[in-house]
This record gives structure tokens, sequence and C-alpha cells, in this order.
């Protein structure tokens, strides 16, 4: 298997990996070409561009490409005494170009309602995966959400279940009834997805929060928490609501996002309720 077909089969995992690129080089360096190599998370290769030194500061390059999910184009220099421990006559500088290899983001409704709908449509034309979850058949179902990855029919405690959570993966609660919706928030809040938005009013975040720590749930959990969901654009119908959902989608992907007043609202939430434990303990 050659470096493009792993990068195909990391993507379709779900998983990340680091492509090391040669683009430019001065003087006595390991390689000439355009080498490549594949650095994984777990920092182990496939490939290579000379060996050495070089090709170890590059892939501490790559895990700092990782973890950022931003391009860096770095040179590194080889000094005499590096390059004669690496078998070259001389020294040299080579300027490797590192990309983050990202699977496409997956976005996981929790509800089939018409809102879920007009986010379906909106989210897959900026390239998430788009699944839905609902435990009525004519609510998840292909014809309500055609060109969907998955429609599955499970009760909303189970649903997410059989997803495939990664820290890729966006969670958004849009189920018929509070109940149910502080049953999913309770799950998505212990997978490792990047956001997890939770639609509905203020008053209806503040119970089903103060419910879910008062169950134990530690106050950390909720810090991929959004809610109310989506940007502030005074959106008032389905399809405007999803509009400024998949923007706030969109501006946490590209690292461009901070949160409003509003989205600041739940972890108002959870600082408020702890300034109560410790005063009442």
């Amino acid at each position: 298997m050659d470096i493009f077909q792993e990068i195909v089969r990391l993507r379709g995992e779900g998983r990340k990996a680091a492509l090391a690129t040669v683009v430019k080089w001065l003087g006595s360096t390991p390689r000439r070409d355009h080498a490549k190599m594949l650095v994984f998370e777990d920092g182990s290769t496939m490939g290579s561009i000379g060996g050495g030194s070089t090709e170890a500061e590059v892939v501490e390059e790559a895990g700092r490409v990782l973890e950022t999910e931003k391009a860096s184009l770095t040179k590194f220099k080889l000094t005499q005494e590096e390059a004669a421990r690496d078998g070259l006559i001389c020294g040299g500088t080579v300027e490797v170009f590192v990309e983050p290899i990202l699977p496409d983001p997956s976005l996981l409704l929790m509800g089939g309602g018409h809102l879920a709908q007009a986010v379906a449509e909106a989210a897959q034309r900026v390239g998430f995966k788009v699944s839905v979850v609902d435990d009525r058949a004519s609510f998840a179902n292909p014809e309500r959400f055609p060109e969907v990855e998955k429609t599955i029919v499970a009760p909303f405690e189970e649903g997410l279940d059989s997803m495939n959570v990664t820290e890729n993966s966006f969670i958004l609660i849009v189920t018929r009834g509070h109940g149910y919706d502080q049953v999913v928030l309770e799950k998505a809040i212990q997978t490792p997805a990047r956001y997890i938005g939770l639609v509905g009013s203020r008053r209806k975040i503040r119970i089903i929060v103060k419910n879910l720590l008062e169950k134990g749930i530690p106050p950390a959990a909720f810090s991929r928490l959004y809610a109310p969901i989506g940007l502030e654009i005074g959106s008032e119908t389905p399809q405007e609501i999803a509009v400024s959902v998949v923007a706030e989608l969109i501006a946490l992907r590209k690292g461009v996002h901070q949160r409003s007043k509003k989205q600041l609202f739940a972890m108002k939430l959870i600082e408020e309720s702890g300034d109560q434990a410790e005063a009442s303990g």
C-alpha cells in the first residue's frame, strides 16, 4: 500500500495524519526529490524524507500540525556535524511542507424534525457527513433525509451508542422533548465529540444542565456544550436557524470561532452551580 492509498484508508476510518513533503533543498541533504512521509497520530511514520535528525524534527512538527490542524512550511538546517552523522559530506537546508490529513467532519442529528431537515441540507453542502437518529421511522428515513450517510431508527438513549463518535464529530440535539434532550446530552458529553449543540430556550437549558449536575455529572464535562445553538444573526425560521448553526460549525472547524455572550450561557450556568456548591460546602 502506498502513502496515498493509506490516506484514503485513514480518512475512511475517520482518523487523522500529517503528510510531510520536501519542497525545496539547498546543499547536501538526505533527499533531493519531493519525498513524502506520512506521520500518524501516535508518531509512527510511513515513507521517508531521508531519515536522520531532520526526519525526527519533521515528526515533531507533524505533531504540532495535527494539534492545530493547520499546515506549516518549515526550513530545517543540517549542520556539518549532523550531516557527517547522517553520512553526508556537508550540511544543507531543506524546506518541508507539513499538512494535516483530516477526515470529513461528521454531524450527528439527534432528532429528525423540521430543523434537523434544514440543518442536514445546509451541512451537506459544506462537506459534513450527516447521520440522523430518531425513534420514529416516519422521521428517520432516506425519503425524508436524502443523501445523508445514515438514518437510524432507535430509542434516543440507544441511538448515540450505535455511532462512531470521534474528535471530528459534531452532535446536534434536536429531539422533540426535554426528557429526550437530557438523555442524549448526558450521553453526548461522555463522548469525544468536538461540538455538542442543544436547541431550546435558556430556561430549558438551565433546567437540563441543573438536572445533570445534580446527578453528579462533573462541570468540566460540559466544556463542549454550545447552548443555545447557532450564531446570533436574528434567525427565526428553521432554514434561518440552520444557516446560523452551520456557520457556527464551520467557524469551529476553521478555528476562528469565539463564543458569543449567547453561547457562553451554558458555561455561565456551570460556573454558577460551582459557586453555589462551594458556598453550601
